[in-house]
């Protein structure tokens, strides 16, 4: 199992201003993603950019699901990094959102980039995903994910580590997904009655569970992840929303996960939690062959990738 740190620092963070004085100011047609939706980091703002109706505003480029250059980043995105940076010591890794002006990143860094989607590009076209006074709370489910759910989840699985540790671990993941479970009780989403930022890397963070952590858990541990009816049924039915399907690549995420990975296969891999083929559309399937382009929710990515190394 592999994953990178939520707290791992980003070679690049500058933000999508209000003006022209920001440097990069909310120009439409300037900028450009770059994701492959097989990373939960890239599938958070292909979401996202499906909710906001941002394909005619700022265009996306896929990725390929498994990294293609030996170092583990991406053979087509070198040039931007060594644009950005002479000499860039790291692999060319996705997300990216570069300039197309000047040919270099604005940034790499996730959470920044989605809210710089939210808050810049998608007030006139979109729902209100990051509402007024909500940003405290949307960073809140956001570390909960990140500490309590998937790096727990890393940790329950790891080859080689012992027993208490590992129920430890457990531990901590159910304790955060007991947590969104009460959340859920009064409402549909997870701040209210209207889907958020928090909603979209919630629904993530689940897939992912799901998708990847579970193969390295014991059947046990994955029954008792699945005692959380309300949580499940709300993954099922974000799911089934257009803009969230369009991007669930799951012979990607399988792909990605396996290339990678050097733990062992555990009996939970057995287990599935969520029967996930049937909330993707026909059309995914066209865009992850490179074939073809969604014409779903996910319109208007330019093409898939295809890079040689």
């Amino acid at each position: 199992m592999s994953a990178t740190h939520p707290n791992a620092v980003p070679p690049f963070r500058s933000r999508i201003g209000r003006d022209a004085r920001s440097g990069f100011p909310a120009v439409p047609h300037r900028y450009r993603l770059h994701l492959t939706p097989s990373c939960p980091s890239s599938l958070r703002i292909a979401v996202t950019h499906s909710l906001l109706g941002l394909q005619d505003v700022l265009p996306v480029t896929l990725l390929p699901a498994v990294p293609d250059a030996p170092d583990g980043g991406y053979v087509a995105l070198r040039p931007l990094y060594e644009a950005s940076a002479h000499l860039h010591p790291g692999p060319a890794q996705a997300p990216v959102l570069s300039d197309d002006w000047t040919g270099r990143i604005v940034s790499t860094h996730a959470p920044d980039i989605v809210q710089d989607l939210a808050l810049r590009f998608g007030a006139a076209t979109g729902p209100d995903l990051h509402p007024r006074g909500a940003g405290t709370r949307i960073e809140e489910a956001g570390r909960l994910c990140d500490r309590g759910i998937n790096a727990a989840a890393q940790r329950a699985g790891r080859a080689g580590a012992g027993v208490v540790a590992r129920e430890d671990a457990l531990a901590t993941l159910l304790r955060g997904l007991g947590s969104l479970e009460r959340r859920l009780a009064s409402s549909d989403h997870l701040l209210g009655d209207h889907l958020t930022a928090a909603d979209v890397q919630v629904w993530v963070t689940l897939v992912q569970l799901d998708t990847v952590h579970r193969w390295h858990l014991d059947a046990e541990a994955v029954y008792r992840i699945t005692d959380h009816p309300r949580l499940w049924s709300y993954a099922r039915r974000l799911a089934a929303h257009p803009a969230f399907a369009a991007h669930l690549d799951l012979d990607g995420i399988a792909l990605r996960h396996h290339a990678h990975c050097r733990g062992s296969e555990a009996a939970g891999a057995a287990v599935r939690i969520v029967d996930w083929p049937p909330y993707v559309p026909d059309a995914r399937a066209d865009a992850g062959t490179g074939t073809g382009i969604g014409t779903g929710a996910g319109a208007g990515i330019d093409a898939v990738v295809k890079t040689t190394g």
